[in-house]
């Protein structure tokens, strides 16, 4: 067991520029957002209202949660990030910058939502700004780790095959980089898990 968390140690180990740098992007964008919303800024508020709005009649996660099925709730945000969110992002990974620009947005949102239906801050109790970005932190991880991944994959994809000039014949991965992706997908689907139970059972969303 204990060789097994060494291997998930090393991997991460090895995508961590990649991880940092995505984790950084995360951070600054949503601290854009954050600044846009708290301040009043119409383009911010409006988008907030749009998507918030959109999620309460379409999202399986946000519906259930209002008619008071927490846990069932949690189960679909779970299963909304990992599959439709980290999976496709940490593939785009592989085109090295993509991810960057998504992340950015995905920032951008976390950080509008930083108001309420009233266009009140979160930040106004404890209790409230403490559930607010330890819900953040535990989604931005998990994220950063399988982008970062992805993005180690087709940063070591290119050095492979640009001395090669890209012949299809000789395109290969390397073996160590597709082994750290999938080993980071493991503490980062128990960190998915633990945001979504947290979002949605957690007495501490106030």
């Amino acid at each position: 067991m204990k060789q097994f968390f060494n291997l998930i140690g090393s991997a991460i180990k090895r995508c961590r520029i990649y991880v940092l740098s995505i984790f950084l992007t995360y951070c600054i964008s949503c601290f854009a957002g954050i600044i846009m919303s708290t301040n009043g800024n119409d383009f911010a508020l409006a988008i907030r209202d749009k998507i918030v709005g959109k999620a309460m009649e379409s999202d399986k996660a946000a519906i259930n949660y209002h008619e008071g099925n927490n846990l069932q709730a949690a189960v679909y945000d779970f299963s909304g990030n990992l599959f439709k969110v980290a999976i496709p992002q940490s593939i785009m990974g592989f085109g090295i910058v993509i991810p960057y620009f998504s992340v950015t947005i995905q920032g951008w949102i976390g950080g509008i939502v930083s108001v309420d239906s009233g266009h009140k801050s979160r930040f106004k109790n404890f209790k409230s700004t403490f559930y607010y970005l330890l819900v953040l932190l535990l989604q931005f991880i998990p994220f950063s780790l399988v982008i970062g991944a992805g993005i180690k994959c087709g940063v070591d994809f290119y050095k492979d095959n640009v001395k090669y000039n890209w012949a299809f014949t000789k395109y290969r991965f390397r073996k160590q980089s597709l082994a750290d992706f999938g080993l980071v997908y493991i503490p980062a689907v128990v960190l998915f898990f633990i945001a979504s139970c947290f979002e949605f059972t957690s007495g501490w969303n106030v």
